[in-house]
């Protein structure tokens, strides 16, 4: 996504409300939000659903954003800037005449360059004097997505996976400058490199994109002949995903710089790695923590036995007291997820196999057993006897 359309973006998005989070969240209550809305919206759980394939992208431009907290810091400057009429009648998208209620909205003698980090991102539309005065840093390259699919077993215990992209890469020949080698760009001379030209508008001036060199700043007089002063090139790229130990369904993987190149040998945007987790035929998740039902029969949950318990890594042994009910669970600890401080815990739930089945044996035994019993089980109900 390129600057301009982050600008607008940030505008007219409310990534809070898109994450379900109030605006003084934590970082970790959004990283929370976001990763259980991933994993309800995630293509892989919603296999052709348009709408949750839609509230996916929204969450995830969303969690672009918040997620990195000086990033978060600009995008709500420019939000409440927005909120309070600012950009209302001046920026691309805006209603005309300033706020909703119709009143204008004037900024005079204003330099946004002293506004800090906000400056850059208002410098593009409103120049005040800022344009002209720097050199316009090369833009910075989209971001990119791609989706990988892992079994149980690997997303447990970490995986390296590949992963091939095709699109746009860096010029193996002019290194991504679109100059041929040899050569490199010169500054506009019309904009003297801000990629900007100053034009009054009344009481303030306005920044516009120079007609010469199309924003960049620059003018490439001899181009590259092998992508042809683009800077980049089609093609497909092998890569290798280092997915860590305990991944989760819906998780995304940052790869820093492996998105697509800017332009003019610019910084190349971020790769973001979706991850779909299989499932298991045995064992299920619950936060770090895993899952598993254990049949066990009625005599050893009336009398109590040791049980062989199966986990990721071989066999435990489970201890069920006399009389364990069905449902019940028990906790075997240190057998679940990896996690950063060491492993979750593995979550066993019981429950009583009544066969279907019976020789005469086994009939004969229960109905000794039915014989000798002196209370019913439903007693609590107010009730008593088999319904004769």
């Amino acid at each position: 996504m390129n600057g301009e359309q982050i600008r607008r973006e940030w505008f007219e998005k409310d990534y809070y409300k898109d994450l379900g989070v109030p605006k003084n969240a934590s970082q970790a209550d959004i990283k929370k939000a976001y990763r259980k809305l991933a994993q309800k919206y995630h293509p892989d759980a919603n296999p052709g659903n348009k709408e949750a394939e839609e509230r996916f992208k929204e969450i995830s431009a969303a969690n672009d954003v918040l997620e990195d907290a000086e990033t978060r810091k600009q995008y709500d400057q420019v939000h409440e800037m927005a909120a309070s009429g600012f950009g209302a009648g001046g920026f691309p998208g805006g209603a005309a005449g300033g706020r909703p209620g119709g009143g204008r909205v004037q900024y005079q003698n204003v330099d946004f360059g002293d506004l800090g980090d906000i400056g850059d991102l208002f410098g593009g539309l409103f120049g005040a004097g800022r344009a002209g005065r720097t050199q316009r840093r090369p833009a910075r390259g989209d971001d990119l997505e791609a989706h990988v699919s892992v079994s149980f077993e690997d997303a447990i215990r970490g995986a390296t996976i590949p992963l091939e992209i095709k699109g746009s890469a860096r010029c193996p020949t002019c290194g991504g400058l679109g100059a041929e080698p040899g050569t490199s760009p010169v500054n506009c001379p019309q904009c003297g490199g801000s990629g900007q030209v100053v034009v009054n508008q009344g009481p303030f001036s306005m920044a516009r994109t120079c007609p010469q060199c199309g924003g960049s700043g620059r003018l490439i007089e001899h181009p590259c002949k092998k992508c042809r002063g683009a800077g980049s090139v089609s093609r497909k790229r092998k890569l290798s995903v280092k997915l860590p130990a305990g991944v989760k369904n819906g998780a995304r993987v940052k790869l820093a710089g492996r998105g697509e190149p800017g332009p003019a040998g610019g910084q190349s945007g971020d790769l973001y790695v979706l991850v779909g987790v299989g499932r298991h035929p045995l064992f299920g998740r619950k936060g770090n923590d895993l899952t598993l039902d254990l049949p066990i029969s009625f005599t050893e949950a009336a009398l109590g036995a040791q049980v062989r318990v199966p986990t990721l890594n071989g066999t435990v042994k489970l201890k069920v007291p006399a009389g364990t009910s069905s449902g019940k669970t028990f906790r075997v600890k240190g057998k679940g997820s990896p996690t950063r401080k060491g492993h979750g815990d593995l979550l066993v739930t019981v429950k009583v196999d009544v066969p279907s089945k019976l020789s005469k044996e086994e009939r004969e035994l229960l109905g000794k057993l039915q014989e000798l019993e002196k209370e019913s089980p439903r007693r609590h109900l107010g009730v008593d006897g088999d319904g004769s």
